[in-house]
């Protein structure tokens, strides 16, 4: 049965409407909560089985997903695909490597998010890998909503593309109606 990616996303409460700044920093009536989408395993493993098959075309030797939207997708796609996978994180505002995960020239790897949006957090982690001699083969996500094909340098796969409105914070019509602005992200804390 092949997966209803839309259907999922209305069953589990994921696609949320209100005022929300998303980890890319611009505003939007709409935010993708990847963690209730992923909240039960078995929608986790259908949807990294179908994601996995995007990604095994680039070869992955181990995958990397950004903390903290990559981590769920990214370890259930690797086990789909039976490679490592490591994640990045953010120490003192910059995405780096810890916890004793290492790359180096003989690694391929794969970036595995949950939501693109501009692909900041997506694009810091490849500079991560590519500073240390690891060479990137692709991206992929679970969602693009990113209004580009292919908004990277390399390969990019997603299982969904979603056209959401998302503004600059000045030029918010959210913000000039004084709709309150939940920040719901892993880059902010809670409420603005």
């Amino acid at each position: 049965m092949a997966l209803d990616l839309p259907a999922l996303l209305r069953e589990t409460g994921a696609l949320l409407e209100g005022h929300f700044r998303l980890s890319s920093g611009l505003h939007s009536p709409y935010y993708v909560q990847c963690a209730l989408l992923l909240e039960h395993p078995r929608n986790a493993v259908a949807i990294a089985e179908e994601l996995a098959e995007l990604v095994r075309p680039m070869t992955p030797s181990k995958i990397i997903g950004p903390a903290l939207g990559g981590m769920i997708i990214g370890y259930a796609v690797a086990q789909s695909l039976d490679v490592p996978f490591i994640f990045a994180e953010r120490k003192g505002g910059d995405m780096t490597l810890r916890r004793g995960f290492r790359v180096d020239t003989a690694d391929l790897l794969v970036i595995v998010e949950d939501v693109v949006t501009t692909g900041k957090s997506t694009r810091e982690t490849s500079d991560v890998l590519t500073r240390r001699g690891a060479r990137v083969s692709g991206f992929a996500s679970i969602l693009n909503r990113s209004g580009k094909q292919n908004p990277f340098d390399a390969p990019y796969a997603a299982l969904l593309s979603l056209d959401l409105e998302a503004y600059d914070e000045g030029r918010c019509p959210l913000c000039a109606n004084r709709v309150p602005l939940d920040a719901p992200g892993s880059r902010y804390s809670g409420p603005a």
